[in-house]
Parts: C-alpha cells; structure tokens; sequence
C-alpha cells in the first residue's frame, strides 16, 4: 500500500484532524507558561517553583508515552488518541477550580498523563499512513498546528492573567479541547496500515534495545532533548525579565511575544519539506546554528533584538524538531510507535529538567545566566548533529 498522497482529498482530511487535535493538545499544554510570574506572586512561590505547572505536565507526559505507544499498538491509534484528547480537556477544566499550589500541580501531572495518548501516536499514525514522500510535509503541518494551538492557549493564558484570573483562561481551553474531539474523531481517516498486535514484554524490551542499539536514533533523542530544553527555557524566564525595568511591561505584552511562534509554524513546514527534498543531514545543525544567533540577540538590553532573537530561537528550534522527529520514523524498522514515544520521553525530559533547570540560572546570574546554559546545551545540539550527520543509514533502510 502507497500510503495517503500528499495532495488529495483523504490528505486534507488528515491534516485538517491533526491539525485539530495538534492545536488542542498544545493549548492544553502551554497555557501554563506565561501565566508563571502571576503564579509566583499568587502563591508566593520562586520562578524555579512556578515552573512546575509546566514541568509536572512534560515530565509525567514524557513516561506516560511510553505506555500510550504500546497502548495504541493494542487497541488501534485513532481510538488512543480520541480517548487522550476527551480526558486531558476534562482534566483542564477542573484545574480551573484548585484551590491551592500543590492541587493545581497534581491536576497539571494528570493532565500529562491523560495528553500522552496524542503526541506519540500521532507520529506514528503519520509514520504508518502517509506516503513518504509525503510524510516530511505531514510532519510539518502537524507540527504547525502543535505550533499554533501553543500560540493560542499561552495568548489565552495571558490575557486572562490581566483582565480576569488565569482560571477563566484554564475553563475556556478545556471547553475548545472537548469541541475539537468531535472535529478530529469524524474527520481522522480510520488506520489502513495499522496491524493491532498483543503486547509482549519480551518482544517490547527487545525492541527498545534495538532502537537504542541505533546510533542513529540514539542522537536523535539527544538532540530532541537538547533542543526542546533550550526553546521551553527561552519562553520560561523571557517573562520574568520583561515584566521588570527597564521594560516593565505588562502581562499581555509579554503574551504577545508568543506570536512569534507563527514563525515556527512556517518554519517546521518549509524546513520539513526542504529537509526531505535535499537531506535532513543538510538542514539539521543549520537549524540550531539559527538557534545561537537569536539566542545571542537577546543579550542587549533592546526590546527589538530581544523580539528578534527569540523569533530566530523559534525558527530554528521548530525547525530542528520537524526534521528530527520526522527521521526518527523513517529511522526505525519495527515499532514505530514505541520509537516515537522515546523521542519524545527526551524531548519532554529536556522540556521538565532544563526548563526547572534555567530556574536556578535565573535566580543567580538573571538572564545573562540563561543564556549560559541555553547557550551551552545548543552548542552540545549543534556537535550532536554534525555526528549525526556522518552515521550512515540502517541496513535495512539501505536495502529498500
């Protein structure tokens, strides 16, 4: 079987249901961002503490995938992903109603736990359904709904932080989750490719040994993990130094930035598509270079290069992200899912540790101390690529 075609109307169909629950999934997400300097003063809490709304949500979805995977190999991955999108919206809406710090931190753990049936699936229902020379455009079109439903739900979360309370922005998201479940459960094509398998724990193990027994792979989480916990610590303490002299400005402005993740929107598509026309080993590192140039950007004390140097952060990180989740499907033989889901177990791992992580930078060295180690880890991405770059594809892959 060919796979869908890039193109055609079952094409549109797909996208227009990943795109739904991509945009609903990272609403769900990353409403919490930039509502932490507001959860550091409401609960008397240190920015580190704050970030916990965050990290407890990508750290328990970061392990769960690794169940959902497996979980979607059993019972079909559309069912899965249904399922995951209903529970993580209800979820959302009760944390609208916690009543204390350490309440609103489980509901957000819960709420990764019940998102992790989405994320990893998904790739692995593009991996398995989509034609491949189709599949680097795919990738990248979810990823842009991934990118604006981030966009929309931190916008959300700030605006309500200035007119109203971040509890409003929490029930109005929820509700949109539990709308968007009808749109993408009529609209997602049933699997074709899909075979359901029983699960064995014999047959599991031995295949997470064979995907870390890939060189290939193995950097490939490297890098998933590097990237993803510079870009999330970016966004992280960006707030916290523009609500303070000498900019001073207000919840809402420092929400606007996060329209610059349209950029990223366009910039995992045309680099996911480029990627797949002239070689992911071309574009990869290239991506993350873009990532140090913006990074250096932000170390003026001028809004207009901070505005630009984290727009250059954000084309490069959904750039690198979009061709590196991508080749980890192709990469991977046999259980595409669970390769998936350990991808993304280190892009959500960098997300919780490094994000908490630039906490500590903050508090002692301010934002010249978050550069640092945003700085270092991406220098550590760019080497990491530049390898990856010279690891020659997978027997099997060469045969075909």
């Amino acid at each position: 079987m060919s796979g869908i075609a890039r193109g055609g109307r079952e094409f549109v169909r797909t996208m227009a249901a990943l795109f739904s629950g991509g945009f609903s999934t990272f609403a769900l997400l990353y409403s919490a961002q930039p509502l932490l300097p507001a959860f550091a003063r409401e609960f008397s809490i240190s920015p580190a503490t704050s970030s916990l709304a965050l990290s407890a949500t990508t750290g328990t979805l970061a392990f769960a995938m690794l169940i959902a995977g497996t979980i979607s190999d059993v019972f079909g991955r559309k069912r899965v992903m249904v399922a995951s999108l209903a529970a993580s919206s209800a979820i959302m809406i009760l944390a609208a109603f916690a009543q204390g710090w350490s309440e609103l931190v489980a509901l957000r753990a819960l709420t990764g736990l019940a998102l992790s049936g989405l994320p990893a699936v998904a790739m692995a229902y593009l991996a398995d359904e989509m034609a491949a020379n189709a599949i680097g455009l795919a990738m990248g079109l979810y990823i842009a709904g991934n990118t604006v439903g981030g966009l929309a739900g931190r916008l959300v979360g700030a605006v309500s932080a200035d007119h109203g309370s971040w509890r409003d922005g929490f029930a109005l998201i929820g509700v949109v989750g539990l709308l968007s479940v009808v749109l993408f459960a009529k609209a997602l094509p049933a699997s074709r490719a899909f075979t359901p398998v029983r699960p064995h724990l014999s047959a599991l193990a031995r295949s997470m040994v064979s995907h870390f027994a890939d060189p290939g792979l193995r950097l490939l989480f490297a890098i998933g993990f590097l990237v993803m916990g510079c870009f999330v610590t970016v966004y992280n303490y960006i707030g916290f130094r523009l609500l303070k002299p000498p900019f001073s400005l207000s919840q809402t402005q420092v929400g606007l930035i996060f329209i610059l993740y349209l950029l990223g929107g366009a910039s995992s598509a045309m680099m996911g598509d480029l990627a797949g026309r002239i070689g992911r080993r071309r574009v990869l590192w290239i991506a993350m270079a873009i990532m140090l140039a913006g990074l250096a950007a932000t170390l003026f004390d001028d809004l207009r290069l901070i505005i630009a140097g984290v727009g250059l952060i954000t084309i490069g990180f959904f750039g690198a992200h979009s061709i590196a989740s991508s080749w980890v499907g192709l990469r991977a033989e046999k259980a595409k899912a669970q390769a998936a889901s350990l991808y993304l177990l280190f892009y959500y791992l960098g997300s919780s540790l490094v994000g908490t992580l630039g906490g500590v930078f903050y508090a002692r060295g301010g934002w010249p101390g978050v550069a640092s180690l945003v700085g270092g880890l991406t220098l550590a991405g760019v080497a990491v690529a530049l390898r990856l770059a010279r690891i020659p594809p997978p027997k099997w892959m060469a045969k075909n």
